[in-house]
């Protein structure tokens, strides 16, 4: 399976959701560092499920277990292997998956690319679950980045039709960014809560689901890294985020509101400030030419609505060759959204160790 990222920092990511565990190993971190496994144990918290009533009932406590590459809290320079055991799975709720497809999930074409061996029980290898090691390898990143002064930070920046306000692309403030990487309903705009938690409560007592959008800022890094073509920084991110499981679309700065405007409107003016180079607009999100230019990178993903809801759905048996009605037991998310800003903040903070 296609599990790892990076060529500088690698992460590679193993287990599945009903296993014994899931967890990654991280190579390439500098040794000597010195982490704060409270901030680590933080940003997991604000990813585990269970503790908010838009997020599936499943409740694990998402504690890595540190195999190697750390002692005393320290890097060692050797690879950084951290597994996060797996304690409260129901396992007998996916039976009636094993030979009918859930829409929307990649049940059948995991059923077809692994000879219908692949582990279906709570999506397996392909589960949200998953992400737990991501925030965690994301959440040791960051520190590093920290220190060099680049920080990371995103909210939910709409969940079905309800709207937070966006971020100022130009000037970003140290303390909402800190503010944000530290809440597990992340907003600039306090005053969305209630509005999006109504969004997904309508979808929950319909037995479905909603998705949205999440916006993440990252603010610090200088100007000429990146390059043309393959080895952009928005290639680099986007392949990234769209390894988060229900990730289908990303877009930089403007992204595809720049397509109704002219060039008169989508360029960014340079100007002098304070003895360097800066742009009045950002419409680019901090990259032109796959390179940033100084200036705060900003971009969106869109988050489809969890594919497993309560809903009776058509479907098909796949030992019988027939149609068939399907309804999914379980538990899950009826919003994954607010759960997926840390997953995209350690995601960005991984691709931005290759990238820096």
């Amino acid at each position: 399976m296609s599990s790892t990222f990076g060529n500088k920092v690698k992460i590679s990511v193993f287990g599945e959701s009903h296993g014994n565990g899931i967890g990654v190993v991280i190579d390439g971190l500098p040794a000597g560092f010195k982490v704060n496994m409270d901030a680590v144990l933080a940003q997991m918290a604000r990813r585990a499920p269970g503790r908010d009533k838009t997020a599936t009932p499943r409740r694990e406590k998402d504690l890595p277990k540190i195999l190697s590459g750390m002692l005393e809290d320290t890097l060692t320079g050797a690879p950084l292997c951290a597994v996060i055991e797996n304690t409260n799975t129901r396992s007998g709720d996916y039976g009636n998956l094993m030979t009918c497809p859930r829409p929307g999930h990649s049940d059948y074409t995991a059923y077809v690319k692994y000879n219908a061996s692949n582990d279906v029980r709570g999506g397996g290898h392909f589960s949200g679950r998953i992400t737990a090691p991501l925030v965690f390898a994301g959440a040791v990143c960051r520190q590093l980045l920290a220190a060099q002064g680049v920080r990371v930070a995103a909210h939910i920046y709409s969940i079905g039709n309800v709207h937070d306000k966006p971020f100022d692309p130009v000037h970003i403030d140290g303390a909402l960014m800190e503010r944000l990487s530290l809440s597990s309903f992340a907003l600039i705009d306090r005053g969305a809560e209630e509005p999006m938690r109504a969004e997904v409560e309508d979808a929950r007592m319909q037995l479905d689901s909603v998705g949205g959008v999440i916006e993440c800022a990252v603010t610090g890094v200088p100007a000429g890294f990146g390059g043309p073509m393959f080895d952009g920084v928005e290639g680099v991110i986007a392949q990234a985020l769209f390894g988060i499981p229900a990730v289908k679309g990303v877009e930089f700065g403007a992204g595809f509101a720049s397509a109704a405007m002219r060039g008169s409107q989508n360029n960014d003016p340079f100007r002098i400030e304070d003895g360097k180079v800066v742009t009045s607009t950002n419409n680019c999100g901090g990259i032109l030419g796959g390179i940033t230019d100084g200036m705060p990178l900003v971009f969106r993903a869109a988050v489809k609505p969890t594919p497993s809801i309560g809903q009776v759905q058509q479907s098909v048996d796949l030992q019988n060759m027939q149609n068939t009605e399907l309804t999914v037991n379980g538990r899950h998310d009826p919003c994954i959204v607010p759960r997926a800003v840390p997953v995209v903040e350690a995601m960005t903070a991984i691709a931005l160790m290759n990238i820096l």
